[in-house]
């Protein structure tokens, strides 16, 4: 499940990197190819305003995938560190180790 939404994610971010590098900086939209006097989508507004819905769309796709990923990812927490390894050893009442029984001493 996590693959797949990671793969969705990764392409969404390229499209989003291409839709936004197509976009003229000025606000022209569609900056490849140029003028023209024609109506329509091809026209610098409707272009623009494609692109602009295009953009929207992308982002809110990535920026739901963002979110359902790190969803999934903190399911899955466990500690990880020795600290919380350690205090999970239960300790002796008065504080110290408990004492290991010795071996006799040959004499």
């Amino acid at each position: 499940m996590t693959t797949i939404i990671l793969v969705i994610h990764s392409l969404l971010a390229l499209v989003l990197i291409g839709v936004v590098l197509i976009q003229r900086s000025e606000g022209g939209g569609l900056g490849i190819g140029g003028g023209g006097g024609g109506g329509g989508l091809v026209s610098a507004r409707g272009g623009a305003n494609l692109l602009t819905r295009t953009t929207a769309i992308l982002a809110a796709g990535f920026m739901a995938t963002s979110l359902i990923l790190a969803i999934l990812a903190g399911g899955h927490s466990q500690p990880r560190s020795i600290v919380d390894d350690i205090s999970t050893i239960p300790s002796s009442p008065t504080g110290t180790a408990p004492a290991t029984p010795r071996a006799p001493v040959a004499q």
